[in-house]
């Protein structure tokens, strides 16, 4: 039985979560605290396996509350937000202070999304939960070191899903302004709060962040994230590469999905594209990643001991679709490293 603790100040929103909780057999509501202050005491004398916390409450909000209890007695907690912009940016700080997901507040039980909204909780608390130690993440440097423009590689491309916004942040945060692939991101995440991670990443790295646009054209130094509802695609126009956004049918429930990222990246860039899977619940993205592996790209995947849910680079290391698999601080130096050996070679090759 996962034990709950509910930050909330909202006796609507409150109500809903713990219909939701309470209506699963292997969660159990164990109290609802309605400030930040209450759920530091809370969390001392329950002892909950996970805390639910609201971002603005009374007295002291969730910010606060999370930096307290993580630098005390650190728990499991998924931040509940509103996707509005506002509330957006301090969610995502929120994962700065510790917090291991945000997800987005139900808001009723005739709302038309609300059973994914209950699907995407439940599974989240349950996976959330099994994460026994939490640790605060390193706070990296925003790198400044210069590499040279390789002709071998063309794009990177990256999947994640629960634990992703902490690892792209690791990542994208160490490479430098002068990185010189574009970086298209397939990033699970509830509807309307992909913005609010663009522009949280945006503060957090020297390249560029953006919600990829149909048909744009691949920029170096710039990362691209796929918007809502729609797969992100590479396509090829001449000798550009650039953008293409569908809205086929999803691939096993996902759109965007990270195979179809992978598989668009297998196709139009064989070996000259770099494909990386990080955290996340499930299995979207290993096939395609095998499918980058046979065309001979580069595949890199997430070890387990960095990894918040290791199942998306799990399921692509058992289809034997992996390079190399690293643990999550050793990635952005080791594509550094990878790309100046690329230019290396190419500088001596030259030579004769």
């Amino acid at each position: 039985m996962i034990r709950v603790l509910i930050v909330e100040d909202s006796e609507v929103i409150a109500f809903l979560l713990t219909s939701i909780i309470q209506n699963t057999a292997d969660l159990q509501v164990i109290g609802r605290a309605k400030t930040g202050q209450e759920a530091i005491e809370m969390a001392q004398t329950l002892n909950p396996d996970l805390i639910t916390m609201d971002i603005r409450m009374p007295v002291m909000d969730g910010l606060t509350a999370i930096a307290q209890i993580m630098a005390t007695r650190p728990k499991p907690i998924v931040v509940i937000s509103s996707n509005v912009d506002d509330e957006l940016q301090i969610s995502f700080n929120a994962i700065d202070h510790g917090a291991l997901a945000v997800l987005e507040k139900p808001c009723s039980f005739n709302d038309p999304d609300f059973e994914s909204i209950q699907a995407e909780i439940v599974a989240t608390i349950r996976a959330m939960a099994e994460v026994k130690l939490v640790k605060r993440r390193i706070f990296p440097y925003v790198a400044t070191v210069s590499i040279p423009q390789p002709d071998d590689y063309k794009l990177l491309a990256i999947g994640c899903s629960t634990g992703g916004p902490q690892a792209l942040k690791q990542i994208l945060s160490e490479l430098p302004k002068s990185f010189p692939l574009p970086i298209v991101v397939v990033q699970h995440i509830s509807t309307g709060f992909i913005d609010g991670l663009a522009s949280w990443l945006n503060d957090n790295t020297a390249l560029k962040v953006k919600i990829a646009l149909n048909n744009e054209p691949l920029q170096k130094g710039t990362v691209y994230l796929a918007p809502d509802n729609c797969h992100c695609l590479v396509n090829k126009n001449g000798n550009q590469y650039e953008i293409f956004l569908s809205r086929t049918e999803p691939v096993k429930s996902f759109r965007p999905s990270v195979t179809a990222l992978f598989n668009s990246a297998a196709a139009i860039c064989p070996k000259q594209s770099i494909g990386i899977i990080l955290s996340g619940m499930g299995s979207d993205g290993a096939e395609g990643l095998q499918a980058m592996f046979e065309q001979q790209c580069l595949t890199i995947a997430q070890d387990e001991a960095s990894s918040i849910v290791f199942g998306m680079p799990a399921a692509a290391i058992a289809l034997n679709a992996v390079s190399k698999v690293l643990p999550l601080e050793a990635i952005a130096q080791f594509l550094i490293e990878q790309i100046c050996a690329k230019g290396k070679q190419k500088n001596l090759n030259s030579v004769f």
